[in-house]
C-alpha cells in the first residue's frame, strides 16, 4: 500500500507541477528523495511521509492557486478532489510551519480550522526536514542556507520573508531532531 501511494502521489505532483513549474517539480522530486533517505526512522510511517513530501507543493499549480497560499489550496485539492486520508492533507497543509505563513497572510483561521496540526511530532519534524534541507533546484542543502536562500530570494520585507525569519528557530530545532534520530538508527 505504501509504495503504492508513494507512486500515486509522484503521479499528482508530476501532473500538477512538471509542465508550468518545472522548478517547482525539480524541488518536490528532491524533496521525495530525502523522504527515502530518512524513511528507517518513521518505520510504518515512512510512506505517509513519502507522499506528504511528494506533495506539498501541489498547491503552488496554477489551476490550484485559489487562496494564494499553497498549503491550503494544496490540502484543499487533495481533500476535495482527490478524498485523500486526513493525515496527509493535514500534513501538506500545515508543512514547513506554514501556520506562522498563513498568520503573516490573514489566513491562520482558516488553515487552523480546516486542517488542525497533526500531533505527530517526528512526522511532522520529518516533513520538516526533508523540504528544507533540498534547494529549489531538488539538491541537498543545510537547512541554514535553505533558510539564507528563502531570505535572499523573497527579501526580508515580504510575506515570506517575516514568515521564514520567524520560523527558521523552529526549523532549524526540527531538522536538529531528525539528524539526531538518524544518527541514532543502528548501521
Amino acid at each position: 500500500m505504501d509504495y503504492l501511494w508513494g507512486e500515486w502521489a509522484m503521479e499528482v505532483a508530476e501532473a500538477e507541477l512538471s509542465s508550468p513549474l518545472p522548478q517547482r517539480w525539480a524541488h518536490t522530486q528532491g524533496v521525495a528523495e530525502r523522504a527515502v533517505e530518512v524513511r528507517e526512522v518513521l518505520g510504518a510511517e515512512a510512506g505517509l511521509l513519502r507522499a506528504a513530501a511528494t506533495l506539498h507543493d501541489v498547491g503552488y499549480a496554477p489551476r490550484l492557486a485559489k487562496a494564494g497560499f499553497h498549503p491550503l489550496d494544496g490540502a484543499r485539492f487533495l481533500r476535495d478532489e482527490h478524498r485523500v486520508d486526513e493525515r496527509l492533507v493535514r500534513l501538506v497543509a500545515n508543512h514547513s510551519f506554514a501556520l506562522l505563513e498563513a498568520e503573516e497572510r490573514g489566513l491562520r483561521e482558516d488553515l487552523a480550522t480546516e486542517f488542525p496540526l497533526l500531533e505527530e511530532p517526528l512526522l511532522v519534524d520529518a516533513l520538516v526536514y526533508c523540504d528544507m534541507t533540498t534547494t529549489p533546484d531538488g539538491d541537498r542543502t543545510t537547512a541554514q542556507d535553505r533558510v539564507a536562500e528563502i531570505r535572499s530570494r523573497y527579501g526580508d520585507d515580504s510575506v515570506v520573508g517575516r514568515f521564514i525569519r520567524r520560523a527558521a528557530p523552529e526549523i532549524f530545532a526540527s531538522v536538529e531532531r531528525v539528524e539526531a534520530a538518524l544518527t541514532a538508527q543502528p548501521r
